[in-house]
């Protein structure tokens, strides 16, 4: 006697609009399909995930939700962290290293970071016995593309642009075309490469950008998607419908995408034009610092999470490595200082140079190179530079065109992405409203990105689709990474479990009584836990969340 539990929609309303039926892969148990005895039917309680083996090789993820069997990839697939040791939500399974989330009965993605969903087998049940199917074609990897439409300009004669080559244009693009969109798209980015993966420049500085696309240029083709490199938006017509490039082009559209991302600020001092003064923004700047710095004292100017990651990856290959910051500790406005003191010490203890309180006033140099930076009237000896100042929304052009902007130019958007008729964006550039807190904000996130770029292609086909993503950011330094879902602009509270110092420890930030984030380090995955108790939209004290996510 046997008992087939094939995929169905996603449990719960919340997660049944992600995926269309042309997303889903539903898997065939037939005669080439390998069979698996992975367990007995009340090995797992309802509730439960196992990572399990597969016969012919490879692992799957069984669940055991509501009464149903399921089993999917079981690594995820942005990064490859083990699933089984991620959040089990209502529906999907959240991975414990950067949030992404999958549906348990269908493997699609339904959150980022990470592009692909996963692979789904069949489930039957054989006399007691947890039996998973699947063709040999499936085994051979945890991931799967999601199904692709294919273009046809005779059937759709629309053009969408998008402009912008981040998180949120490329999320956009692959969306449209998983939705059904078989029109053009065009993907203008000023960069010279196709999108890749940003998080990692500060991370992997000697990476190539090939090596750190989020895919290739076949794929591009292959689903006709067009990519346009070293394309520079510089203005906008809303009445002709049509963007101007600094290459002096025009294109006209149907639809547009706004997602140009942001541009690194400049301090205008003395000798920010010497040689050896970096901005970080491309892979290529990454690998120019990179390459220069060994046997040099290397400053870099700016406290922030993209400056003490850039300290960390390059302490050990330069002579010296100083961050000048403008707080008295790293952090401490949005981990608040107990923890920025601690994560300070660790770079410290790593040989990290810390000038706290400093006022950069100009630079010095000789013979066109840089020698010094001068701080607090004093000159600090640096033959390599990196202004890590922040950013601004590179949103210049479309001043007077009567885009919505704020008053520090983020283009003002609603929950569906949309500023105007036909014109959506996304990205670090929008101010967008957050449920979570219920105000508009702007959070420049990748795994914020790429959710607005898939909300943003379905509001350009006209579905329904609204932004309800928990926020959700990592870093990592020395080897050790910090999860930090939800956001805290401001907080009243904050309620520490663990041991701060020793980098061990979750962090529960909430205002009038009410968590709005959690961080932690070395104890996943208490983070992705809280983002799906955050998802839920429940008010809980920091004491009731830790019990909740540490019980």
């Amino acid at each position: 006697m046997s008992r087939d539990h094939p995929p169905s929609l996603p449990m719960g309303a919340a997660h049944s609009d992600e995926a269309s039926a042309s997303d889903r892969s539903t898997p065939q148990a037939d005669i080439k399909s390998i069979r698996s005895v992975v367990a007995r039917e009340g090995d797992l309680k309802d509730g439960e995930m196992r990572q399990v083996e597969l016969s012919g090789g490879g692992k799957a993820l069984l669940v055991y939700q509501n009464g149903v069997y399921s089993a999917i990839g079981h690594k995820c697939t942005h990064y490859g962290a083990p699933l089984v040791k991620g959040a089990l939500g209502d529906g999907r399974v959240r991975c414990p290293w950067h949030g992404a989330c999958f549906n348990v009965l269908t493997g699609d993605i339904e959150d980022f970071p990470g592009l692909d969903g996963l692979a789904c087998y069949s489930v039957q049940l054989e006399d007691g016995d947890i039996v998973l199917k699947a063709s040999p074609e499936t085994l051979k990897s945890h991931k799967r593309t999601m199904t692709m439409s294919h273009m046809n300009t005779e059937e759709d004669s629309r053009l969408f642009l998008l402009i912008g080559g981040g998180g949120a244009s490329a999320v956009c693009a692959e969306t449209l075309r998983q939705k059904g969109f078989k029109g053009r798209i065009v993907l203008a980015t000023r960069e010279a490469d196709c999108p890749y993966d940003r998080p990692k420049l500060t991370k992997a500085m000697t990476a190539k950008s090939e090596s750190i696309q989020l895919r290739s240029s076949e794929f591009y083709k292959e689903n006709g998607i067009e990519i346009q490199v070293s394309k520079e938006a510089v203005g906008l017509d809303l009445t002709s419908k049509s963007v101007s490039f600094s290459d002096g082009s025009t294109i006209k559209y149907d639809k547009l995408m706004i997602g140009t991302g942001g541009s690194p600020k400049k301090l205008d001092l003395p000798g920010e034009d010497l040689q050896n003064v970096f901005q970080l923004r491309t892979p290529e700047n990454a690998n120019q610092i990179i390459s220069r710095i060994e046997g040099k004292n290397f400053v870099v100017i700016g406290s922030s999470f993209i400056g003490m990651e850039v300290a960390a990856s390059t302490v050990g290959k330069a002579k010296s490595v100083t961050v000048i910051g403008r707080s008295e500790v790293p952090f401490a406005r949005v981990l608040g200082p107990e923890i920025g003191k601690a994560i300070l010490k660790m770079h410290i203890d790593k040989g990290v140079r810390f000038i706290p309180n400093a006022k950069v006033e100009g630079f010095s140099g000789n013979d066109g190179n840089l020698t010094g930076v001068i701080v607090n009237g004093e000159t600090l000896p640096a033959e390599v530079c990196l202004v890590g100042a922040g950013v601004v929304p590179s949103t210049g052009f479309l001043k007077e065109t009567g885009i919505p902007l704020s008053d520090v130019g983020n283009i003002i958007v609603d929950r569906g992405m949309k500023a105007l008729d036909d014109v959506y964006a996304g990205g670090d550039i929008v101010e967008f409203p957050l449920p979570l807190i219920d105000e508009s904000v702007n959070i420049g996130h990748w795994q914020i990105a790429c959710a607005h770029g898939r909300i943003a292609a379905q509001s350009m086909l006209g579905q329904r689709a609204e932004f309800n993503s928990v926020p959700f950011f990592w870093t990592q330094m020395f080897g050790k990474s910090l999860r930090y879902c939800g956001y805290a602009k401001s907080f009243d509270t904050l309620l520490t479990h663990g041991d701060v110092e020793e980098l061990k420890f979750a962090a529960f930030y909430a205002r009038d009584g009410k968590v709005t984030a959690v961080a932690s380090m070395n104890m996943d995955p208490v983070a992705s836990r809280a983002a799906e108790i955050l998802s839920q939209g429940r008010a809980l004290t920091p004491e009731e969340m830790r019990q909740k996510i540490l019980s």
